[in-house]
This record gives C-alpha cells, sequence and structure tokens, in this order.
C-alpha cells in the first residue's frame, strides 16, 4: 500500500514550463516503478511518461518526447515531471501512479495506486 499526493500545477500561457511533483509515502517506494497520467474532458487517461525503480530506465508518450522530463528522488519518496515549452492541447488533469514492478511500466492496467490528481491549464 502507498499513497500518492501530486502538487505543483497552475495555470500557464503557451511556452511555460511547470514542474509536477508526487510524493509517496511508506518505506518502500525504491521498490515502485512510477508513471505520470493525464486526463482532459471527455478523453481517455493516457501515459505522459514512465520511470523504473532505479530511475535508469524512462518512457516518454511522443507528444511530450523533448519537452517533459521525468525524474526520481528515491531519497524523498518523491516522483517529477518538468514541462517545458507547453502548449495548449497539454491542459489536462494530470495523476502520478505507482506500481511494484523492476521495469518501466507503460500500460494503464498495469498500476495498482493512483493519486488524486492535479490540474494544469495552458492558455494560448
Amino acid at each position: 500500500q502507498v499513497q500518492l499526493v501530486e502538487s505543483g500545477g497552475g495555470l500557464v500561457q503557451a511556452g511555460g514550463s511547470l514542474r509536477l511533483s508526487c510524493a509517496a509515502s511508506g518505506r518502500a517506494f525504491s521498490s515502485y516503478a512510477m508513471g505520470w497520467f493525464r486526463q482532459a474532458p471527455g478523453k481517455e487517461r493516457d501515459l505522459v511518461a514512465a520511470i523504473s525503480r532505479s530511475g535508469d530506465s524512462t518512457y516518454y508518450a511522443d507528444s511530450v518526447k523533448g519537452r517533459f522530463t521525468i525524474s526520481r528522488d528515491n531519497s524523498k519518496n518523491t516522483v517529477f515531471l518538468q514541462m517545458n515549452s507547453l502548449k495548449p492541447e497539454d491542459t489536462a488533469v494530470y495523476y502520478c501512479a505507482a506500481v511494484r514492478a523492476i521495469v518501466v511500466v507503460t500500460t494503464k492496467g498495469g498500476y495498482d495506486y493512483w493519486g488524486q490528481g492535479t490540474q494544469v491549464t495552458v492558455s494560448s
């Protein structure tokens, strides 16, 4: 069992940046692979980025590749999503998710634990 709490969302203009954080409870954070998902109104919840439990391997959706960076600090039980060059189509609720796994997990059904989400709005 792990509890996840996202923070760092807000309103920014196109071209701006935000850094999202996901703080996890417990003492086994380094045992979890982590992912960031987003969901816009009327849309499916889709994977944005994922990272292995060690941080040695990452995955990015094509739509954010080169603009977003996922990272983690296992000593602080925290995973980050640095978002640069934001576009209006990035507007969504962003969720972090966790699963006990060795490698990067790229399927929504593969994750067991979810945060409550944080709103990101990008104006044009």
